[in-house]
């Protein structure tokens, strides 16, 4: 849950455009745009390297308090732009936030255990979004799949959410398909090695390349040998 908020410091961003950018991704730093306060965005640029430790730790809904000139504002983590050569993130949207309000977030849904034996497990849904408490936002949702027999799915309304959530995904949503293995399609007799069982050309094709096969007694150049 995201009781702590990581204090994260910020410097404000007064240079805009690609090469302003791209200057300050040569310096390690982030640029972030900062919506939802009264006036207009905030923009500002972090560390990288300081960003990167908090989505590793904390995830894509990660809250923050972005500490900008020693006043503070508690924001989330909305969207990332990540370099897709590098992963480093380029940009990143936050949103403000306030203590005791409730956000619509996407929460990541695992399975644990173990189906039952000869069944396969999968999974439709990778996340659900939930509206959660901004300060107790769920890291995942897991759901219990030990024991399930071929033919169960469990949807969306299934689940028990974690505390202080409210399911936003449509209740019948598929999120897990307990099925049969698909068997594997065996050759049929006779069919496997087939194209290895031609015929090789004949020994003395070589030979008659080279001139050297058996010819009739009454040729030219059987005669003409004879005469020699």
């Amino acid at each position: 849950m995201a009781n702590k908020q990581t204090v994260l410091a910020a410097q404000p961003r007064n240079e805009f455009g690609k090469g302003a950018a791209r200057r300050l991704r040569r310096d390690f730093r982030v640029p972030v745009v900062v919506y939802g306060l009264d006036l207009a965005p905030l923009h500002a640029h972090v560390d990288i390297l300081e960003f990167h430790a908090i989505l590793r730790n904390e995830g894509t809904n990660a809250v923050i308090e972005l500490d900008l000139e020693g006043e503070r504002h508690l924001v989330m983590v909305k969207a990332v732009d990540q370099n897709i050569l590098t992963l480093d993130v380029d940009h990143a949207d936050l949103q403000n936030v306030k203590r005791g309000e409730k956000v619509e977030v996407d929460i990541p849904v695992v399975n644990t255990g173990e189906a039952a034996p000869g069944a396969l497990i999968t999974q439709d849904a990778d996340v659900l979004t939930v509206l959660a408490d901004v300060l107790n936002i769920p890291e995942e949702i897991s759901i219990d799949v030990e024991g399930l027999e071929i033919g169960t799915q469990v949807t969306a309304a299934d689940i028990q959410m974690p505390a202080n959530c409210e399911l936003v995904s449509e209740p019948e949503t598929l999120v897990i398909n307990i099925v049969e293995p698909e068997e594997e399609e065996l050759p049929e007799p006779g069919e496997e090695g087939e194209d290895d069982t031609t015929e090789p050309e004949a020994e003395n094709d070589g030979d008659a390349a080279d001139g050297s096969a058996d010819e009739p007694e009454n040729s030219p150049r059987g005669n003409a040998e004879g005469d020699e």
